[in-house]
């Protein structure tokens, strides 16, 4: 049996704000945040996609507030820092019936699997590589706000390899203005944003913009969907994800509220020494309050259900009383991964 749920060698990514897919997340989150401000009580179930030029916002949205989707659209599009004009269609719905009458009783508002996992690797209870490739997609974001650096665009990629705990090899793409040649653009990443991480000083491999020009972005050069890069919001893909995506969904969908409640009984049951690392699993039927699968596991296979079960109410209700999910605090969630801020609720650490 291992003693780690994460292998001696991987690659993680994490992607800028301005990045199509997490475009997408932040306008799907900020039309959630603009109904749960007005109407805590409000459904909302939204996607958005893009793609050259036309963005499309649809779902199911049940609330008494009144928001115009598609100036909360542009706005989140602009601070962005893109300057485009979008053509905004949106398509909403009222939430099913069916749905309502399962969750208006305290059920879960969808069925499938969560999971959620701590290491004590880090101080923010994260695996090293996803903590180190979030904090180059931070440096990228405050870099461009400085003048002397405002040929960067909002687009953006990292990926970083570690073995045994090492970087290996860092991999950063930045979109940048056409009057940037190649070697300037990949003096400056180097020296602002790898190098100012002391952790990527000795790394063996350093690329930047290894396909070269990297002037279009956004949606001008990309599609982008919400709840498309479900790993880079949870674990890089090192531990196991249900599938469901978190930006859009008020928290009676199980897919964003549970996954942050198994996050937060995990990191709870590192912190208070149960286990170095711990992966907790739950899965809902729609409808249902109480889960159907409730587990908790540590790095060597030891079984931590029964003081997960002691400690943790998994029931939609209670998560949502918990971690107190009913504010409009979700779009800062919509980039650099959902776990690690200290600020979010599901990251608190209770007295042992």
């Amino acid at each position: 049996m291992s003693d780690s749920f994460i292998p001696k060698t991987y690659t993680v990514e994490s992607v800028a704000m301005g990045h199509p897919d997490k475009v997408c997340d932040q306008i799907s989150d900020a039309i959630l945040d603009a109904c749960l401000a007005q109407d805590p009580q409000s459904r909302v179930a939204v996607e958005t996609f893009g793609s050259h030029g036309v963005l499309t916002i649809g779902g199911e949205i049940t609330t008494r507030a009144k928001v115009d989707y598609a100036a909360v659209a542009r706005e989140v599009y602009k601070n962005i820092g893109y300057t485009d004009t979008l053509d905004i269609k949106v398509h909403i719905a009222e939430q099913s019936p069916d749905i309502a009458a399962g969750v208006d009783l305290g059920g879960a508002g969808d069925q499938g699997m969560m999971y959620g996992y701590a290491t004590n690797e880090t101080p923010e209870f994260l695996p090293k590589g996803v903590v180190l490739v979030h904090a180059l997609m931070k440096k990228l974001a405050q870099v461009r706000q400085e003048p002397a650096f405002n040929w960067l665009g909002p687009d953006g990629k990292a990926q970083v390899t570690l073995k045994d705990g090492v970087v290996d090899t860092v991999l950063v793409s930045v979109q940048h203005n056409a009057d940037q040649n190649h070697d300037a653009v990949v003096a400056a990443v180097r020296g602002q944003i790898i190098n100012a991480l002391p952790e990527f000083k000795n790394a063996k491999n350093i690329l930047v913009n290894p396909a070269g020009l990297f002037c279009r972005g956004g949606f001008a050069a990309d599609t982008g969907l919400t709840g498309r890069k479900i790993m880079v919001d949870t674990y890089g893909g090192l531990i196991p994800h249900g599938g469901g995506c978190f930006s859009g969904k008020d928290p009676t969908k199980v897919d964003r509220s549970a996954a942050y409640m198994a996050r937060f009984a995990a990191k709870n049951l590192v912190a208070t020494g149960h286990a170095k690392e711990c992966l907790a699993s739950v899965a809902y039927a729609i409808g249902v309050a109480e889960p159907l699968m409730l587990t908790a596991r540590d790095e060597q296979g030891g079984d931590l259900t029964e003081v997960l079960k002691k400690l943790f109410d998994f029931r939609p209700k209670a998560i949502m009383e918990r971690l107190n999910l009913r504010q409009p605090i979700y779009q800062q969630t919509a980039t650099f991964g959902h776990f690690g801020n200290p600020e979010y609720h599901w990251e608190q650490i209770i007295s042992s």
